[in-house]
């Protein structure tokens, strides 16, 4: 059994977030995965989608080493080696050679970062999403979201409860300002998808 740093999220969302790409995009294409974490998506999804090469990357070189493992233990030819990146980087990937002007990526998918990082990492990643991502192209985001209509889940609530007392700069955003910020970028909501456990799917597209 792998001993890998190993999140029981990822392992429970991973399916029904599958399905949902596997609706929302093409039968192939290139994927830049922000935040990666454990790597544990970008394993599942890449074998589950062998004609969409899969780019994961994490802000947390401390992860790399666990993500590479994963990579290695994957052995798939549509799997890259995790790179580090940073949304907030002034370039793409933070370190070793930047993304060439004309690498671009049909998809750029990103679970679970905006409610734990500092509110300017929405408008990074919706800037930065808007130079890398080919014509056609969308950025997917996961994760929990309120929204003005509705009455928001206890279970919701409570999790940002919790966040913003670990960290006042962290907290569930609102879909509405996230929207904003992918505008102001030229992006615009396209899909938006109701997934377990009161989270969303968001696709974003030029």
């Amino acid at each position: 059994m792998s001993d890998l740093p190993h999140s029981p999220a990822a392992d429970r969302n991973k399916q029904p977030i599958l399905e949902a790409l596997t609706r929302i995009l093409g039968e192939r294409g290139t994927a830049l995965e922000i935040a990666s974490g454990t790597g544990q998506h970008a394993a599942w999804f890449a074998a589950a989608m062998p004609q969409w090469t899969w780019q994961p990357t994490d802000a947390d070189a401390r992860m790399l080493p666990a993500i590479a493992s994963r990579v290695a233990e994957a052995a798939l030819p549509n799997l890259r080696a995790p790179l580090l990146l940073d949304v907030m980087s002034s370039r793409w990937p933070s370190q070793g050679a930047a993304f060439a002007p004309d690498e671009k990526f049909d998809a750029i998918y990103c679970a679970n970062m905006l409610h734990i990082a500092p509110w300017p990492a929405c408008a990074a990643l919706m800037q930065g999403a808007a130079q890398h991502l080919l014509p056609g192209g969308l950025l997917i985001t996961y994760g929990p979201y309120f929204e003005d209509e509705g009455t928001p889940a206890p279970s919701n609530l409570a999790f940002d409860q919790d966040l913003r007392a670990r960290n006042p700069a962290w907290g569930i955003r609102r879909l509405q300002d996230v929207g904003a910020e992918a505008r102001q970028s030229g992006l615009v909501l396209r899909e938006r998808h109701a997934m377990p456990a009161n989270n969303l799917l968001l696709a974003f597209g030029f």
